[in-house]
């Protein structure tokens, strides 16, 4: 199954027929409740609502990170709510540049959810009806057995590749966030040592994904010789880095892992090194 679905891809699977499951992932880092909101108002119709917080994270304990990953038990519980089973199609969109969707459309691939993707420009390429009725999940009868984040990467494994240059780091943050500068989100600025910069906006054309010739250009000209398998993806806290690991899997470029906790959980330990 190709990551992306385009805005007439997926009404044309509504409209046939298809069990699909529309999941509205929209959500403001400033404003944690501006993406319910922005659903109550308006979204395709049949679509749930996905909160980043609410959902698609864990607890924080001040040194996991803002985003941390829910442990995989909580997460079959968290998908056994919302009505994902092993058989249907999820379609994740947003309105921020397919940031915050592709943080779900990560989560289930990474824990065996085969059927998922991406609508290409999310809500600003639909042009299809818009409702405001909201639709409630539909439980599964039973959690499913739950699975490991098959490419998740800890701090201790980055660690591991600071001592012996195996693998490359990159980090999604804009240029300034990446160099210390101008950040509001988190207590330190800086970025990993030795990890390149690649800002998550370069893989879109407006609000659209570049064609998976233009992203594999862009990656392969980055990894020089680094195979995608040996790429630890990251950013402020385990979001946008899975927008470059969608754009990555976009160009055919398979196999890269995710650093979730990101720059928030490896700041919070004053031992580790960092770059500016």
């Amino acid at each position: 199954m190709t990551p992306l679905i385009t805005a007439n891809q997926l009404e044309e699977a509504i409209n046939s027929g298809e069990n699909v499951l529309l999941c509205d992932c929209r959500f403001d880092l400033a404003d944690p409740q501006a993406g319910r909101k922005a659903y109550e108002e308006g979204h395709i119709p049949g679509a749930i609502y996905i909160d980043l917080e609410k959902d698609l994270s864990g607890e924080k304990t001040g040194q996991n990170g803002r985003h941390p990953l829910p442990p995989p038990e909580a997460w079959a519980k968290t998908k056994a709510r919302l009505g994902i089973d092993s058989k249907i199609l999820v379609v994740a969109y947003d309105k921020q540049g397919s940031i915050f969707a592709s943080r779900l459309w990560w989560m289930l691939k990474a824990t065996g959810h085969a059927h998922v993707q991406v609508m290409d420009g999310g809500l600003d390429a639909w042009n299809g009806p818009i409702g405001i009725k909201p639709r409630l999940p539909t439980p599964l009868a039973q959690v499913g057995e739950p699975m490991p984040y098959v490419g998740l990467v800890t701090a201790n494994q980055v660690l591991e590749h600071l001592k012996h240059q195996n693998s490359l780091v990159i980090d999604a943050r804009a240029n300034d966030r990446f160099h210390g500068q101008n950040e509001t989100l988190d207590p330190t600025g800086g970025h990993i040592p030795g990890a390149l910069n690649h800002f998550f906006k370069d893989n879109l054309s407006a609000t659209l994904f570049k064609s998976p010739e233009h992203l594999y250009k862009d990656f392969v000209d980055l990894l020089g010789p680094f195979k995608a398998s040996s790429v630890i993806h990251q950013c402020g806290s385990g979001v946008t880095a899975c927008h470059n690991l969608l754009a990555m899997e976009i160009a055919g470029l398979k196999g890269s892992r995710l650093y979730a906790g990101s720059w928030s959980e490896w700041c919070a330990d004053p031992t580790r090194p960092i770059e500016l």
